[in-house]
């Protein structure tokens, strides 16, 4: 019996297997270890780790987020995002600002060297995302966004619609 599944379309994928759902689900741990790889090595270098990587997208994402939408945005504690961000501030790759309405908010900007490490990230993702996308087509790249639209809950599709228009 061969190890490959042929293509499922329509009404047969409401009837997945157990076997089929568990390649997605490896096949998800190892795309997201080929995805993590090149950031990986690059936070490696400033010993950093994924949360300093998710706070650096998400506040270039949103520049001028809070630290309250950022705890949000991530689904983190605040202790440990704290700790991400005492470093990044200390380090000199986000700026953190009083609000002006509200002076308990703290405000967060990428610093240029801030936006430099996050360019070069989000660069090395993007290639291998370009690369994975050209070789799946166009229908596969629509279908993949729609298994992770569907997977997110509602607060992460939340946050998720809030910024995925924004332009870079």
């Amino acid at each position: 019996m061969s190890d490959t599944v042929p293509p499922q379309t329509g009404q047969s994928l409401l009837f997945l297997t157990d076997e089929q759902l568990r390649k997605g689900i490896e096949a998800m741990f190892f795309a997201y270890r080929g995805f993590t790889a090149d950031p990986d090595r690059i936070l490696a270098e400033k010993s950093y780790g994924r949360a300093h990587h998710r706070a650096i997208h998400f506040i270039h994402r949103s520049p001028g987020t809070t630290v309250n939408n950022l705890l949000s945005i991530l689904g983190v504690t605040k202790q440990s995002l704290n700790r991400v961000l005492r470093t990044l501030i200390e380090d000199g790759l986000v700026d953190s600002t009083v609000g002006q309405r509200d002076k308990r908010e703290r405000h967060l900007h990428l610093t240029p060297e801030g936006a430099a490490l996050e360019r070069a990230l989000s660069d090395a993702q993007r290639d291998r995302m370009r690369a994975a996308y050209r070789a799946a087509g166009p229908a596969a790249v629509a279908g993949f966004r729609q298994v992770l639209e569907a997977m997110m809950n509602e607060e992460a599709r939340r946050h998720y619609e809030a910024m995925k228009d924004r332009p870079e």
